[in-house]
């Protein structure tokens, strides 16, 4: 862990660049090291075929971004990492939400391990 969905309406794939966003919130991330360990950091972006937003009465879009992480960081780095990463995330969007409608919004989800089940051995190349 960290794991970093990115979920995004269609209407805005030209524009939104999600790749470079991933290497974004990466960067973020991997500067916090040791804090998340970065043979641990997955992203992932779903672009949504299916949607509706407010009204449906205009093509309005949105992004909405998880970052999961298991349990045992304290506040105040959860909060530092969490505003650091949304206006990371906000600066992306900057000029696509200068232009049309569009929702932005981030959550983190925080996990106990148990239940969880991982096999990673990408974590000794960062030992």
């Amino acid at each position: 862990m960290p794991h970093i969905i990115v979920e995004y309406t269609n209407n805005i794939k030209k524009e939104a660049n999600i790749p470079v966003l991933l290497e974004k919130i990466h960067e973020v991330i991997i500067s916090k090291s040791p804090l998340f360990p970065i043979g641990g950091l997955r992203s992932r972006a779903i672009e949504l075929q299916d949607y509706r937003v407010a009204d449906g009465k205009e093509d309005d879009a949105f992004v909405h971004v998880t970052l999961k992480i298991g349990a045992g960081r304290s506040e105040e780095d959860k909060k530092r990492t969490c505003d650091e990463l949304f206006e990371v995330i906000k600066d992306h969007f900057a000029e696509l939400f200068a232009k049309r409608y569009l929702a932005i919004s981030m959550e983190l989800v925080e996990f106990s391990e148990a239940g969880t089940y991982k096999h990673n051995n990408i974590h000794k190349r960062f030992k």
